[in-house]
């Protein structure tokens, strides 16, 4: 699918996995499923909920983003956060969640408040048992575009023509869809052994 493009492994939070760098990576089944991608953010997470049926094939079954007014609390944010994230777990059959790793942020404060968006997000797939994926930014725009410096815009138009949509996806729902698509181009099934 897109892994031709990737240059590594996802890393499982759970547990890092992998073997030497000078080893092949095993070969296995490619994964078919539905995955729940997050990019989480205080103000405005994406959620996208996306089903790979085929090596070619992945269908946007939901999305939405999580808005929450700049008078709410903390507290408040971090709550809808962790609802819309359970709701969307209670919703679908999702064998596996998917979302981008933290990138490097000089002010303390929004590291602070990101850091805080992702520990809901996370808190709730763990709790509901499904197992998280965390991907670097540059390695989800290489899955998704061929090019781990793409713009915005050619990240939403390529998971628009990956996904068959008529419409463009808002931002922050398009970059929890590249999570997931990330994802099934990375994470690999071997008989009774999971390979990232």
């Amino acid at each position: 699918m897109w892994a031709a493009h990737l240059a590594g492994e996802g890393r499982r939070t759970a547990a890092a996995a992998g073997s030497a760098v000078d080893e092949p990576a095993p070969v296995g089944r490619p994964f078919r499923g539905v995955v729940l991608g997050i990019d989480p953010s205080l103000r405005g997470t994406g959620l996208a909920l996306v089903s790979i049926e085929g090596r070619d094939v992945a269908r946007l079954i939901a999305h939405r983003v999580v808005r929450v007014s700049v008078r709410e609390a903390m507290p408040a944010c971090l709550a809808a956060i962790f609802r819309a994230v359970s709701e969307c777990l209670d919703r679908e059959d999702v064998r596996h969640v998917a979302l981008e790793e933290t990138i490097y942020v000089q002010n303390f404060q929004t590291a602070q408040r990101l850091g805080a968006a992702r520990g809901a997000a996370i808190t709730a797939a763990a709790l509901s048992g499904h197992p998280v994926f965390e991907y670097p930014p540059l390695r989800i725009k290489q899955a998704v575009t061929g090019f781990g410096r793409a713009s915005k815009e050619q990240m939403i138009r390529q998971i628009r023509d990956l996904l068959r949509l008529r419409e463009p996806l808002l931002s922050d729902a398009a970059d929890a869809a590249g999570a997931a698509i990330c994802h099934a181009a990375t994470w690999k099934e071997t008989d009774g052994e999971l390979v990232e």
